[in-house]
């Protein structure tokens, strides 16, 4: 797996929180960056994310959303085709879905903000490195929001992922497609 000047390239997703709670996604497709059936001569290939930067911003402007109340949990499924749904409206995660623990999530994190105090509360407890990529063999990743505690402003929260098509073996694309299985 080539992490490199060469190989490695980026994509974005974007999401905004509104002002309610409850739960939302946007889906990002990758078929054109997958194949998981390796023809005569070639190999399959997947999609190896190595490294996801976060940014959390007021909607309406570029400034850290800080200074309002509210907290959420941010992830990125491989594989979930959830589509496109506005926080509240439609969808409610499983329990545990965006966990450490489901084989699907590539990343989590967890915002949370207080009133009054100028600092943000930011953890990362899960993601992909330049050593141990996660490599996706499904269609799609969905970036999906979990928020608990609804902010007084809508946030945006973007996404900007460092990834590399590589070419998969037999053995290790059965044992991918194993685990990215819903």
């Amino acid at each position: 797996m080539a992490y490199n000047l060469k190989d490695v390239f980026y994509l974005d997703l974007s999401m905004v929180t509104g002002t309610g709670t409850g739960d939302g996604t946007t889906q990002l497709d990758l078929s054109s960056y997958i194949d998981p059936i390796a023809r005569r001569g070639s190999k399959a290939q997947g999609l190896a994310i190595y490294k996801i930067h976060t940014s959390i911003t007021e909607t309406e402007s570029n400034v850290p959303g800080m200074d309002l109340d509210g907290s959420m949990r941010i992830a990125l499924l491989a594989g979930a085709g959830f589509g496109d749904i506005a926080v509240g409206s439609s969808i409610d995660f499983a329990s545990g879905s965006l966990s450490a623990e489901n084989d699907l999530n590539i990343y989590g994190a967890d915002y949370y903000q207080d009133t009054g105090v100028q600092y943000n509360n930011f953890r990362e407890f899960l993601m992909p490195s330049k050593d141990v990529p996660y490599v996706v063999v499904r269609d799609n990743v969905c970036m999906c929001l979990s928020v608990d505690d609804a902010f007084a402003t809508a946030l945006t929260v973007g996404m900007r992922i460092e990834c590399a098509v590589v070419s998969l073996d037999q053995s290790t694309l059965n044992q991918l497609l194993r685990t990215q299985t819903v």
